[in-house]
């Protein structure tokens, strides 16, 4: 919320009152106007969010209870037991699991630069 919002402040109100000025609404101004702008702050904040769920452990762990339900995190610690640890298992899941992350992070990386860079120089 807080890059969503500073991005969306920084977003000069002449643009607003010029759409105001040639009849759009609320809704059209917001797509017409701030999505576009604001593409690389969305693109921000989805990349951080996917992470954050991608990553969950704590919530899926105290939600879900049988195997066929697990979410990657949660499958990836059963790798281990009292006994031992699968470490090749463990690490080609790992990599594995951290693929669709990356390939998001490629398409993504000018609008998430440009979200992150937003409002540092003037």
């Amino acid at each position: 919320m807080l890059i969503l919002t500073n991005f969306i402040r920084d977003i000069p109100k002449e643009l607003f009152e010029s759409m105001t000025v040639d009849g759009a609404g609320h809704w059209r101004t917001l797509y017409r106007l701030v999505l576009p702008l604001a593409k690389p702050a969305i693109v921000t904040v989805g990349i951080y969010e996917a992470l954050q769920v991608w990553n969950g452990f704590l919530f899926p762990l105290v939600l879900t209870g049988s195997a066929e339900v697990r979410v990657l995190p949660y499958s990836l610690f059963s790798f281990q037991s009292e006994h031992g640890v699968n470490t090749p298992a463990i690490l080609a899941s790992v990599v594995l699991s951290a693929l669709p992350v990356l390939a998001a992070y490629i398409v993504g990386r000018r609008q998430l630069v440009a979200g992150l860079t937003a409002g540092f120089g003037k």
